[in-house]
């Protein structure tokens, strides 16, 4: 078995005709769990996703204990999910750093995609999910337990409310340096600047960028209400978790562990887009009351974000993707579908 598969012994103490014996009863394995969230289940994704997997693994099993590596003990989404490539690390929750080891999870990044979080579960969930796993499985050996949430992500800026593309002509936005970003930004009329997370807030303090673009959580739990006066509700990229296992420890594991496992990981899962919805919903008051401008988009308005954002990214992307460029019209039909389905009802 795996150097990387930690072991804790459980010992018996007995007393034999006066003498004491100490016997091994069982090899406990330590499943290590890393990622880059704080360790808060209440405001955390990814810590309350952590959580309830270990919850719910050593409630079940008698032989599997999980170790948690939150807040980037282990370091950034690249280097844990190369770790879990490695079998140093067991199991990692990650977003971005996915579609560089899977280049087909990037499809997910398409924005204006999705409507509603409901609507992306269903499509993560059913067969479109299930193809994704396994096609990144055969490409990383990386078994995909469920897809958890980061959110819709939004703009915000410091010069005027946006309401329609032609509100973000002139404006410089930082963006992740993902050249779909970029292209998104470019399509919509705006300025992109690749900056490091660590750095925005000072680009925004000192005007070196108008605005930038994130999740509601992630704008209210780091302040960037304090620097940006408007908002805008465009959820223009839901942002997927992936919660791994490194599938040759997964092999290696019992049947009835695997089970478990597998049980907790879509626990997991769930948990994290709870969380995220609850913080989204929490932070979006919260904002509001702090005197940040939020506008909604009508439906027309929408259409127009989309038409201008998409091309752009599709062509990037089949660029990139190559031969896997099929992946953008199986998500496009998977999205479509349900949303046929959910009209219908």
């Amino acid at each position: 078995m795996s150097m990387a598969i930690w072991k804790a012994s459980v010992w018996k103490v007995a007393t034999v005709g006066g003498l004491m014996s100490v016997t091994a009863l069982a090899q406990a394995e330590t499943i290590r769990f890393a990622h880059v969230d704080p360790d808060d289940w209440q405001n955390s994704k990814k810590g309350a996703a952590a959580a309830m997997f270990k919850a719910a693994v050593e409630a079940k099993s008698d032989d599997l204990t999980v170790e948690l590596y939150p807040a980037g003990a282990l370091g950034d989404e690249d280097e844990t999910v190369q770790q879990a490539m490695d079998g140093m690390t067991q199991v990692v929750m990650v977003s971005g750093a996915m579609s560089k080891i899977c280049p087909a999870a990037g499809v997910l990044d398409i924005p204006y995609m999705f409507d509603t979080a409901p609507q992306a579960w269903k499509v993560l969930d059913g067969q479109f999910g299930d193809e994704l796993a396994k096609h990144c499985l055969e490409q990383t050996g990386l078994r995909t337990l469920a897809y958890g949430e980061t959110g819709f992500r939004n703009f915000t800026n410091s010069d005027h409310p946006i309401k329609t593309p032609a509100d973000m002509k002139g404006l410089k936005f930082r963006v992740q340096d993902i050249p779909l970003y970029v292209e998104m930004v470019k399509g919509l009329g705006g300025e992109p600047a690749p900056i490091p997370w660590s750095e925005t807030p000072t680009a925004l303090s000192t005007g070196v960028v108008d605005g930038q673009e994130n999740p509601v959580s992630t704008i209210y739990n780091n302040n960037l209400y304090e620097l940006q006066q408007y908002m805008t509700l465009d959820r223009h990229i839901y942002a997927t978790d992936f919660l791994l296992i490194n599938d040759q420890y997964f092999q290696s594991l019992s049947p009835e562990d695997q089970a478990i496992v597998e049980e907790a990981g879509k626990l997991a899962g769930n948990m994290g887009r709870s969380i995220q919805e609850f913080t989204a919903a929490k932070g979006l008051k919260a904002v509001q009351e702090a005197g940040m401008e939020v506008y909604t988009p009508t439906p027309d308005e929408m259409d127009q974000f989309r038409d201008a954002a998409q091309p752009p990214v599709i062509e990037w992307l089949k660029s990139d993707l190559g031969d896997e460029a099929n992946w953008i019209d199986k998500l496009q039909e998977n999205v479509d579908q349900v949303r046929s389905q959910t009209q219908s009802q």
